[in-house]
């Protein structure tokens, strides 16, 4: 009994050892914040795929911030309910020849704001089967298989109950859409307490950069979640850098819709876009010296526990990771300062919606060669782009 014990006794020191220096070693990024601005707290989008409404939310939470009004806490489901009813729609419209599925854009939030209103959060939770948190599985299943089987048009013409099923489901689970509420003793339709919170909806613009259109005009990014098929203003990539930068000094926040199915978006905090060599190891004399496979070696580099060289992005890049689709539109993100490292190089910090259960309590630190590299489009206020580029996108 005694040898157990001081063989458990060891292991668990040893235990401690390993993790004190693996903690150490996640640690030895050392950031100091340059800039930030306000922005409401992190929420947990959780088990569903609706990063699109959480950061669209985030975004205009926090432009109320910026607006000097005070901190309200809006309903991302409020978003998500009409959202799914009108994609539900246009898929049957279009004979199931269009995207049906939980991702969205900002745009979603932006055209739901405008035609529908917004309600408080505590209004419209969205957890009305049984859940804590978000969890979508059996609600997507569900309003997939739904207009499904309505394309499929059994009745040889489509019955006129079909869009009344849908949003019973919808009504189900998140909670059927409050037509009139009371906050803080005063009365309001969604439309009426939209109109209260003073956003001037028309002053948002989407921005991108791709050389597949010209620059200076706008078009609509080709990713399947933008179904709603809104245009975007294209610019330079060093334009659109001197947006975000110039946003960020001037007090405002930018939504960002990026990828991160990139391995140098890792689950602790951090995104960077690594310089990798492409060449194969396996099977050479320097992998077996090394006794390390491709998977192994991609994998060190990828967990980004310090500071490293980073690639060099150029718009000739970008547009390659576009084309080849390895930069896809995977998720929707808060940006709201910068940070710098131990070396100087330039972070963004990013209000993620995946809880505060993260190292740095569901804030990201991406790399400027990774917001470069990576950023399918951004959301920001007018008056955050820089009047020279508003010349040449004719806004002035």
């Amino acid at each position: 009994m005694k040898k157990q014990l001081l063989f458990l006794s060891l292991l668990l020191m040893s235990g401690v050892l390993f993790a004190q220096k693996d903690t150490t070693a996640v640690d030895s990024f050392q950031f100091t914040i340059v800039k930030q601005n306000k922005i409401t707290p992190v929420k947990n989008q959780a088990s569903s795929g609706t990063c699109w409404s959480f950061s669209g939310i985030g975004f205009f939470e926090a432009e109320l911030l910026r607006m000097g009004k005070p901190e309200v806490d809006l309903s991302e489901m409020f978003v998500v309910h009409h959202s799914y009813s009108d994609k539900a729609d246009k898929y049957v419209r279009m004979y199931g020849n269009a995207n049906f599925g939980g991702g969205g854009a900002f745009y979603d939030v932006t055209y739901v704001l405008k035609n529908y209103g917004i309600v408080p959060d505590s209004i419209m939770t969205g957890l009305n089967y049984g859940e804590e948190k978000h969890k979508h599985g059996e609600l997507d299943a569900l309003t997939d298989a739904y207009v499904k089987v309505i394309v499929k048009n059994p009745n040889k013409r489509i019955s006129t109950a079909w869009k009344t099923g849908f949003d019973g489901i919808l009504d189900a689970y998140l909670g059927k859409l409050p037509t009139e509420f009371t906050v803080n003793g005063k009365k309001y339709t969604p439309m009426s307490y939209a109109k209260s919170l003073g956003l001037n909806l028309e002053d948002y613009i989407s921005i991108t950069s791709f050389a597949h259109h010209p620059f200076y005009t706008k078009f609509a990014i080709e990713v399947p979640d933008n179904w709603r098929n809104d245009e975007s203003y294209n610019l330079p990539l060093n334009e659109m850098m001197q947006v975000i930068d110039n946003a960020i000094d001037k007090g405002y926040c930018v939504a960002w819709a990026s990828d991160v199915s990139e391995k140098g978006f890792t689950r602790n905090g951090i995104a960077v876009n690594p310089e990798v060599k492409k060449e194969n190891l396996t099977g050479s004399d320097q992998a077996r010296w090394l006794n390390i496979s491709q998977k192994e070696m991609e994998d060190k580099i990828y967990k980004a526990n310090s500071p490293q060289q980073e690639k060099e992005v150029t718009q000739e890049s970008r547009q390659e990771g576009f084309d080849r689709q390895e930069t896809t539109d995977d998720h929707g993100m808060l940006i709201f300062g910068t940070a710098k490292d131990q070396n100087g190089t330039k972070y963004y910090l990013v209000k993620n919606s995946w809880g505060t259960d993260t190292k740095y309590k569901g804030i990201w630190y991406a790399s400027e060669s990774f917001v470069q590299y990576k950023t399918i489009d951004i959301l920001v206020h007018k008056d955050a782009i820089p009047k020279e580029i508003q010349k040449k996108m004719g806004l002035k």
